[in-house]
């Protein structure tokens, strides 16, 4: 029963203190605070930083499969497949199934995907400046060497 359930007495630092402490707690809250920073210098396009970050691999690999797209991103494939949705519905990504495996589904820009990134780009690079210019050029360039480290499969393997 509901009634038998009784509260918890909030302890005002237990909790504070351990997330301020926590890595990855710590990581998840800077993430968000900048993907709504970026996303707000991107509204203007009508991306989300998130999908401007599919449509910038996107065009790097040079149509992807769908796994080799959610690796270099650090997704899982279901995650991939949602997050292609809104980009697939609005004509800018379009999937094409591999002739040699059916199973294999290459991811593509179409003409309107390629526009959309190039002036998503300009504001990109606007936030990127901003982010710079706030943080510093030298930390940023410390703080992507920091995040690159542990995004790679090395420090995944010593973890």
């Amino acid at each position: 029963m509901k009634d038998d359930i009784k509260p918890l007495a909030p302890k005002p630092t237990a909790g504070v203190e351990m997330l301020s402490f926590c890595n990855n707690a710590s990581l998840r809250k800077a993430a968000r605070r900048l993907g709504k920073l970026y996303d707000a210098v991107l509204e203007p396009s009508g991306l989300k930083a998130t999908q401007f970050s599919l449509l910038t691999q996107t065009y790097d690999l040079g149509n992807p499969t769908m796994a080799e797209l959610a690796k270099s991103l650090v997704m899982d494939l279901s995650a991939m497949r949602h997050s292609l949705g809104p980009l697939m519905r609005d004509g800018l990504v379009k999937l094409r199934v591999e002739q040699r495996d059916r199973r294999v589904k290459r991811v593509g820009l179409t003409p309107a995907g390629v526009a959309k990134f190039e002036e998503a780009m300009l504001l990109w690079q606007k936030a990127q400046g901003r982010f710079e210019k706030a943080f510093g050029s030298a930390r940023a360039a410390k703080l992507r060497s920091e995040l690159k480290l542990l995004t790679s499969e090395e420090f995944e393997d010593a973890f």
